[in-house]
C-alpha cells in the first residue's frame, strides 16, 4: 500500500478539494444509513407486538446516554401509536425510512460523482506528463525502445492505472468511513457481540491477501505481453508494403498469433485470480454471518441476553452492511497491484534519464557570426563501439560543406551532433568559439533547419505543415516559402489549396511533393544553418531536378551541411569531406579531390559508370 499512497501523493495534490467533498458526503451517507436501519427496531416491535414496556419521557440533562436516547425514542413511538394507531405509526415510520434512504443514496451518488473530476484529471495529468517526457527525451532513448511498447504504455498501462488505482481511490475513501461508522454502531449496540465479531474479520483479510499476493507480478507479465502485441502491430503497419511484396502474410499471421496467444495466457492467469476473489469473499462473509448469528442467537436465548430480539435483528442488518465495504476494500486490495504494475512500466519512461543536459548558467545566444567547429570529436552510441574518431572540421558561416562516403561511415551521426540530438563523447563542438553545450538546447536548435531524406510530415493541412514551428505565420509568408520551394503550383492544383489535408505522413502526396513541402517549411523558418540529409536521394530524376532547384535557392544565402550519396548534387560545395569508418579521410573541392585519385575519385567513377 505504500506504493499506492506514493502514487496518490504524486498526482492527487491538485484535487484535494474533491477528496474533502467525498469524505463529507460519505460520512453523511453512513450516518443516514445507520439511522434508517435503526427504524427497523420500532417497526418490528409494532408488527410483532414484541415490546409491552410502558415508557416515560426522561428529561434531557447534559450529554444523553444510550438508555436515555432509546427510552425517549420508544416513548415518542408509543405516543404516536396511542394517538394514531399502529398502522398509521407504521406508515409514518416507513415514510421516514424512505426519506432517510433517499438522503443516503443521494449522498452516496454525490460522493462518487464528486470523484469523477479527480479520476479523469489524474489520468489526463499522467498522459500529458508521459507525452511531455517523451518529447524531452533525446534521440538515443528511442534507439533502445520499441515504438509499439511506448504506445502500449501510453494507452493500455495508463488506462489500467485509471481502472485499478484511481477508481480504487473512491473505494478507499468510502469504505473505511462506512466500516468505522458501522462498527461504531455495532459497538454501541453490543460491545460483547462486536468483540466476538472482530475476532472473525482477520480471517477474511487473510483470505483476500492470499489471492492478491502474486497479482502484481502476473499483471506485469501480462502488460509486457500486451506491449509485444502492440509492437508487432506497429511493425506490420510500418512494413506492410514489404510484407505484401515478399508474400509474407502467412509468416506475419503466425508471429502475431503466437504473440496474441502469449498475451492471452498471461492475462488469463490474472483474470482467474480476479474471478476467484468475489466467491472467496462471499464465502468468507457468509461464514462470518453464520458464526455471529449462532453466537448472538445463543446470547438472545440465554437468561442474560445483552440485547433484545429486535435490536439483534438491527445488529445483524448493520453487520451485513459491513460486508459490502469489506468486500469492496478487498477488491481494491487486489485491483491496486495490477495498477501498480502498470505504474511501474510508465515510470520507466517518467524516470528515464535525459542525457542531453541543460547548462546551469547558459550562455547568451547572440546568433551565428563566424563558424561551427568540431574539435577532436569522438562519439559512440554504445560503449566499446566508436562511430566517429577524432573529427576536426570547421564550417565557416555562409559556406556549404558536404559529407560523402559509404553507408555507415558516420555522415548522419556527425550532422546529428550539431543540434545536440546526441552529445559528443570526447572533444567539443563550438559555435563562434562557445561550446554548444553551454547554450540552451532550444536556442541552439532555433538556429538550425533540417531537410531529411524522408520528408517527415503530419496528418494536417499543407498550410500547417509548412508553418510548423513558426508562430503566427501568415498565409502570405507560407505562399512565399512554397514558391521558393517550387511547391506553390502543385498546391494550387489541389481542391482545397493550402487547406488540403495531406493524410498520415503526407501519404496523399508524391515523394517529390512531400520533399518540397519539407523544404518550404525550412525556408519559412529561415534558419542561418541548414542540414540537408540525403534530401534528393529517394526521388526520381524529374522530381530531383525540381527539388534541387529549390534547395539551391535555399542554400544560396546560408551555411549548409549537406549529406549526399549523389555526388552530382554537391559538385559546387565549398568543401567536400569524404568519410570512411568514422574518420575524415579526404577533404577539398570537387576538382581537387578528383585529382587526388583516392576515395572520392573511386565514388565518382562508380557513379559515372
Amino acid at each position: 500500500m505504500k506504493a499506492f499512497w506514493r502514487v496518490l501523493k504524486r498526482f492527487a495534490a491538485p484535487y484535494k478539494r474533491y477528496l474533502g467533498g467525498s469524505l463529507v458526503l460519505n460520512l453523511l451517507s453512513a450516518v443516514f444509513n445507520i439511522f434508517s436501519f435503526a427504524l427497523l427496531i420500532p417497526i418490528l416491535n409494532i408488527l410483532f407486538k414484541m415490546d409491552q414496556t410502558v415508557y416515560e419521557f426522561m428529561p434531557w440533562n447534559g450529554m444523553p446516554s444510550k438508555e436515555q436516547l432509546m427510552n425517549n425514542f420508544y416513548y415518542g413511538v408509543s405516543q404516536l401509536i396511542d394517538k394514531w394507531g399502529g398502522s398509521t405509526a407504521l406508515l409514518l415510520l416507513g415514510l421516514i425510512f424512505a426519506g432517510m434512504t433517499i438522503l443516503k443514496t443521494s449522498c452516496y451518488f454525490a460522493s462518487s460523482a464528486v470523484m469523477i473530476p479527480l479520476r479523469t484529471g489524474i489520468v489526463r495529468d499522467i498522459r500529458v506528463m508521459v507525452y511531455n517526457k517523451l518529447l524531452s527525451l533525446p534521440m538515443g532513448f528511442y534507439n533502445k525502445q520499441k515504438k509499439g511498447d511506448i504506445i502500449a504504455r501510453m494507452s493500455g498501462d495508463v488506462t489500467e492505472i485509471e481502472v485499478s488505482i484511481v477508481s480504487s481511490l473512491d473505494m478507499l475513501i468510502k469504505n473505511p468511513i462506512l466500516i468505522i461508522s458501522y462498527f461504531g454502531a455495532l459497538i454501541y449496540l453490543s460491545w460483547e457481540l462486536t468483540l466476538f465479531t472482530v475476532t472473525v474479520v482477520p480471517v477474511m483479510a487473510w483470505g483476500m491477501s492470499a489471492i492478491g499476493k502474486k497479482l502484481k507480478r502476473k499483471s506485469l507479465e501480462a502488460q509486457e505481453k500486451w506491449s509485444d502485441t502492440m509492437a508487432q502491430l506497429d511493425e506490420t503497419l510500418g512494413g506492410l508494403r514489404v510484407i505484401k511484396a515478399f508474400v509474407a502474410e502467412d509468416k506475419m499471421k503466425e508471429r502475431f498469433t503466437k504473440t496474441a496467444n502469449e498475451y492471452r495466457k498471461a492475462s488469463g492467469k490474472v483474470a482467474v485470480r480476479q474471478a476467484s476473489a468475489h466467491p472467496v469473499s462471499e464465502l468468507l462473509g457468509s461464514i462470518m454471518i453464520m458464526i455471529v448469528l449462532w453466537f448472538g442467537g445463543t446470547l438472545i436465548l440465554s437468561d442474560r441476553a445483552p440485547i433484545d430480539a429486535s435490536t439483534f435483528i438491527f445488529y445483524m442488518t448493520i453487520l451485513y452492511s459491513v460486508l459490502a465495504p469489506l468486500k469492496e476494500f478487498s477488491k481494491a486490495s487486489y485491483n491496486i497491484p495490477k495498477g501498480l504494475a502498470s505504474m511501474e512500466r510508465v515510470d520507466k519512461i517518467m524516470n528515464a534519464v535525459n542525457e542531453i543536459k541543460e547548462a546551469e548558467h547558459p550562455a547568451e545566444m547572440k546568433g551565428f557570426d563566424e563558424s561551427i567547429t568540431f574539435n577532436g570529436v569522438s562519439f559512440s552510441y554504445e560503449e566499446g563501439r566508436e562511430i566517429l574518431h577524432d573529427i576536426n572540421l570547421t564550417i565557416p558561416k555562409g559556406k556549404t560543406v558536404a559529407l560523402v562516403g559509404q553507408s555507415g561511415s558516420g555522415k548522419s551521426t556527425l550532422a546529428d551532433l550539431i543540434p545536440r540530438y546526441y552529445d559528443v563523447w570526447k572533444g567539443s563542438i563550438t559555435l563562434d568559439g562557445t561550446d554548444i553545450r553551454d547554450f540552451k538546447v532550444k536556442d541552439l536548435r532555433s538556429l538550425i533547419g533540417n531537410v531529411n531524406q524522408e520528408a517527415i510530415l503530419f496528418n494536417d493541412t499543407i498550410f500547417n505543415n509548412i508553418a510548423f514551428g513558426v508562430e503566427n505565420a501568415t498565409m502570405e509568408q507560407v505562399i512565399a516559402a512554397a514558391k521558393i520551394a517550387n511547391a506553390h503550383d502543385f498546391i494550387m492544383e489541389k481542391e482545397d489549396g493550402y487547406m488540403t489535408n495531406i493524410g498520415d505522413r503526407g501519404g496523399k502526396l508524391s515523394g517529390g511533393q512531400r520533399q518540397r513541402i519539407s523544404i518550404a517549411r525550412a525556408i519559412l523558418k529561415n534558419p542561418p544553418l541548414l542540414i540537408l540529409d540525403e534530401a534528393t536521394s529517394a526521388l526520381d530524376t524529374e522530381s530531383e531536378k525540381i527539388v534541387q532547384e529549390a534547395l539551391d535557392r535555399l542554400t544560396s544565402t546560408r551555411t549548409t551541411v549537406v549529406i549526399a550519396h549523389r555526388l552530382s548534387t554537391i559538385r559546387n560545395a565549398d568543401e567536400i569531406c569524404v568519410m570512411h569508418e568514422g574518420r575524415i579521410v579526404e577533404r577539398g573541392k570537387h576538382e581537387d579531390l578528383i585529382t587526388i585519385d583516392g576515395y572520392y575519385k573511386k565514388l565518382h567513377d562508380m557513379q559515372s559508370l
